[in-house]
């Protein structure tokens, strides 16, 4: 999956994100489905319909058998590119159909008795989109556009800023939220301050002091250029960010150290679970949700898992202290609590409620013992600050 499509998912299903948005390639995992279904039920075709998500986009999913004899699937939203977006499971029970896509969000729908129609919603979060499916013919059959290529890796020596930038405060119950790069641009929705800063100075928002509440309530959609050619680094992101909170938000601060609550990693008895990560040296790293509490992790180092995590999930600063230096490959799946994904809070966009299934997974803390050999506990430590000196807010263009 290109790293195009999957930042273009966070938008066209109104997700989460995640802050920091660089994903990396990743090959579905594909549930069996051994069942026997009449002609009208087999599902294995192309199917196009429009979610009406602000503006109109035609979607097209292309169901195929795979060899298990289940299903595989992959999205295409046509007028947003031809980039795929590939279905990390789906299933067909009775004239029910599930999909899990594999950046997040979910579609559920009801096949229609001639087999012609699938009804359905299209959703992450409480707010489903309709996404009514008709079986296409070749006669009615939308065409994809031919996927763009690949942006390079900018210059590593290069030192960005952005050549123009638009910030606007973000509509009213606008659902959703976005945060990352794609078709050549920085872009957010529904962000706040206090989210800005802590990403480009690798902070929790804990770590941001003497802040105007406006800073963690007003949201912003913010589109900007870089001045420069490529797909930028993570530290070259962050630099963009920084001159522009500096320039549009006449952001001054100082650096203080203050004894912050936070939570604080460590090896496990019977050390480290995860597996050493294969990518390359210029493959980007991978931080995603196919559902909120679960997390598929590429080529990232605990130090980056955790920064990911404070950034995204926690309501504290997570700090590294296992020493491990690897980058790893892992997945993570954990039941949320009501602490998690705060970042949320403000948009129409939940985390989900505590259930009380008892095939649930388990908390946080336990699935990562359990499944990646590292301990997360409650900490008081010493930790960096950012003491705000001057903070305006931006005139919209």
């Amino acid at each position: 999956m290109s790293n195009r499509a999957a930042r273009k998912l966070d938008f066209l299903l109104t997700v989460l994100l995640c802050m920091v948005f660089v994903t990396t390639r990743h090959v579905p995992h594909i549930q069996a489905q051994a069942k026997t279904e009449s002609p009208a039920q087999n599902i294995a075709d192309t199917w196009q319909g429009t979610v009406h998500a602000g503006r109109d986009l035609r979607t097209v999913v292309k169901i195929s058998k795979a060899d298990d004899g289940g299903y595989k699937a992959v999205f295409y939203s046509i007028d947003q590119g031809g980039d795929s977006l590939p279905v990390s499971k789906i299933t067909l029970e009775g004239t029910t159909v599930k999909m899990a896509l594999a950046m997040g969000g979910t579609y559920e729908g009801k096949l229609s008795s001639d087999g012609k129609t699938i009804t359905g919603d299209l959703s992450q979060g409480p707010k489903p989109l309709a996404l009514n499916l008709t079986r296409a013919t070749p006669g009615t059959e939308w065409t994809i556009p031919p996927a763009e290529p690949k942006l390079l890796p900018m210059d590593a020596n290069a030192h960005p800023s952005f050549a123009a930038a638009t910030i606007k405060a973000s509509p009213p119950n606008k659902p959703g939220k976005g945060f990352g790069f794609r078709d050549g641009h920085f872009v957010t929705m529904n962000t706040n301050l206090n989210e800005l800063i802590a990403f480009a100075y690798g902070l929790h928002v804990m770590q941001i002091t003497d802040a105007p509440p406006w800073l963690g309530t007003d949201l912003y959609d913010i589109e900007a250029k870089p001045d420069t050619e490529g797909q930028p680094s993570l530290k070259q992101m962050q630099m963009m960010v920084q001159k522009l909170l500096a320039d549009r938000f006449k952001l001054a601060f100082h650096h203080d150290k203050k004894e912050l609550s936070a939570y604080v990693i460590t090896v496990a008895s019977g050390g480290p679970k995860m597996t050493r990560s294969a990518a390359g040296p210029n493959d980007p790293p991978g931080f995603r949700f196919g559902g909120l509490g679960d997390l598929m992790v590429k080529n990232l180092s605990v130090a980056d898992f955790a920064a990911f995590m404070q950034s995204v999930v926690m309501d504290k600063p997570v700090v590294d202290q296992t020493g491990l230096p690897d980058k790893y490959d892992f997945d993570l799946k954990w039941t949320p609590d009501d602490s998690q994904f705060a970042q949320f809070k403000g948009t129409s966009t939940k985390a989900p409620p505590p259930t009380d299934d008892p095939n649930a997974p388990p908390a946080l803390s336990t699935a990562m013992q359990a499944q990646l050999g590292l301990k997360m506990g409650p900490a008081n430590v010493p930790d960096d600050v950012v003491v705000i000196d001057h903070v305006e807010k931006p005139s919209e263009n």
